[in-house]
């Protein structure tokens, strides 16, 4: 089991690109800022192969950071940060992006981190993209036990004095098990919102409250949570 939130007071959460986290999370992300936790978005590109139609590929990046952040505050997040100098498509789990990731845990030192499953899903296939795997498994690198050693990046202490952090707990998405489902019944309707405004990535679905819907009538039946009921889904690993 996870951690009470009444024992969180900061949430750090991890993606890839623009959307990724609303997708994933973005009710989970609601019950959070709902009991009164930050959370932080940090999304590692912009996103700029993302879209459908023949929006000029160099205007994408400013889009869809505006979207992002349209988005994340329709969960109440209001800090949402992205990284400089990683491509959309050509992401690694490098040892800069592992230093970039260390950079802002320590800056906002959660006691949580969400983050996209390193681990690869057969079962959906669509969330392993490997842009997302790269993100996680620098994430998890980042966590532990980059963050909390002194010797990792000791210019991230010397020069920025960015002190080690303890990272208590991640929580993955997308994992080929994930056991702990979040009832985001009471909070549906702002993840849908916060989808709509990836307009760039989603105004030509049809359905996307059904797509949605169905999504999380699977995730809380699997848990058991009963007919009527949405939720997402987790694997929470304990990191201290």
């Amino acid at each position: 089991m996870p951690i009470p939130d009444a024992d969180v007071q900061r949430v750090l959460a991890v993606a890839a690109h623009p959307d990724d986290l609303d997708f994933g999370a973005a009710g989970t992300v609601a019950t959070f800022t709902d009991a009164g936790i930050d959370v932080t978005y940090l999304v590692c590109t912009y996103g700029d192969q993302g879209g459908f139609d023949d929006t000029p590929r160099e205007q994408m990046p400013a889009l869809r950071e505006a979207e992002q952040r349209k988005a994340a505050a329709e969960v109440g997040v209001h800090d949402v940060r992205f990284l400089e100098g990683h491509r959309d498509g050509w992401l690694e789990p490098s040892w800069q992006l592992q230093r970039d990731i260390v950079r802002v845990i320590r800056q906002v030192r959660p006691q949580r981190v969400l983050m996209p499953s390193p681990e690869r899903s057969w079962d959906i296939p669509h969330a392993s993209h490997p842009d997302h795997l790269a993100a996680g498994e620098a994430a998890i690198r980042a966590v532990y036990p980059a963050a909390r050693n002194p010797f990792a990046w000791p210019e991230l202490v010397d020069e920025e004095g960015l002190e080690p952090w303890t990272v208590t707990e991640v929580w993955l998405m997308a994992h080929p098990e994930r056991p702990h489902a979040v009832d985001v019944t009471d909070v549906f309707d702002r993840k849908v919102a916060a989808l709509r405004a990836h307009a760039s990535q989603t105004a030509h679905l049809e359905d996307l409250e059904g797509m949605l819907r169905g999504w999380g009538t699977a995730v809380a039946r699997a848990a058991g949570l009963g007919e009527g009921r949405l939720a997402e889904a987790f694997k929470v690993v304990r990191t201290a």
